[in-house]
This record gives structure tokens, C-alpha cells and sequence, in this order.
């Protein structure tokens, strides 16, 4: 399932997903925890994203480990192996964003019965935004460090 997709290496496939709906995480991540009017409007989305985001890295980082053994038998070159160990770093940092949205989208909805501190509140606030920015980041480095090793910029 990471070697091909009809026929086609699956790792550059799997790269666009995790391009679009990493940042697409990140922001709507962001706008629930900054923008409390947009919640209802966001909040669904957050979630499906945060499940979504973290499946695109992890197939991404998958497929790329399956082309790096088919493609580089012999051992990767210097450049693909930090292309790769940004991928990893990726997969992690958005996983975290995953978690810290879903873990946020549950505390920021209050029942009358078990109010959250706010302690709990804009903590997981202030970790979704951090690890927002840095998800997106991260995918930036990754992507421009893949694009220099298969492009053969140094």
C-alpha cells in the first residue's frame, strides 16, 4: 500500500495530502482557540482535521521509508536521510497537534455540571497554537528538503 498507487511511486501522492491538511489543522486549530464566536463553525472541522492531519504525515513518512529502501538499496545519500528524519519530526510534531486539538476541542465545551479550569483551558490553548506554528514549519523544511534532493539543490 506506501510502494505504489496504480502504478505510481505513492510517496509524492501521500506529500500533497500532508501539505494540504497539516496547515489545514493548524489553522483551524488556531481559530477555535482564538476565535470563540467561529467555534461553532470550526469546531467540526477541527476534529475531522485532527484525525485527518496526523494520517496524512504518518502515510507520507510511511511511503517515504518504502521508497527509500526501494530507490537506495544500497543506503540513502546524506540529503534523504535528513529529508527523512524531518518527515519523522513532522509526523510527530503533527500528532501532538492532533492530540492537543482534540483534547482542547473537548475542554473548551463546558457543561453546567463540569465546568473545566481555565488553567486546563488556556493552557491547551496556548500548546494547539505552539504546536500549530510548529507543525507548519515543519512541513515547510520537509517539503523544501525533499524538494532539494529530488531537484539536486544542495
Amino acid at each position: 500500500m506506501f510502494s505504489t498507487v496504480f502504478g505510481v511511486p505513492a510517496h509524492p501522492l501521500f506529500v500533497h495530502a500532508a501539505v494540504v491538511f497539516i496547515p489545514l489543522l493548524a489553522l483551524f486549530a488556531a481559530a477555535y482557540a482564538l476565535l470563540p464566536r467561529w467555534r461553532g463553525r470550526t469546531g467540526w472541522l477541527a476534529a475531522i482535521l485532527a484525525a485527518v492531519g496526523p494520517l496524512a504525515a504518518l502515510f507520507a513518512k510511511l511511503s517515504g521509508d518504502k521508497f527509500i529502501s526501494y530507490r537506495f538499496p544500497q543506503g540513502a545519500p546524506a540529503n534523504v536521510l535528513h529529508h527523512r528524519s524531518l518527515g519523522t519530526a513532522t509526523f510527530w510534531f503533527t500528532l501532538g497537534l492532533g492530540l492537543a486539538t482534540a483534547l482542547m476541542l473537548w475542554a473548551l465545551q463546558d457543561s453546567p455540571n463540569h465546568p473545566r479550569p481555565a488553567w486546563v483551558k488556556g493552557g491547551l490553548r496556548a500548546l494547539v497554537l505552539v504546536l500549530a506554528v510548529i507543525a507548519v514549519v515543519e512541513v515547510a523544511r520537509t517539503g523544501d528538503s525533499g524538494a532539494a534532493a529530488v531537484w539536486g539543490r544542495a
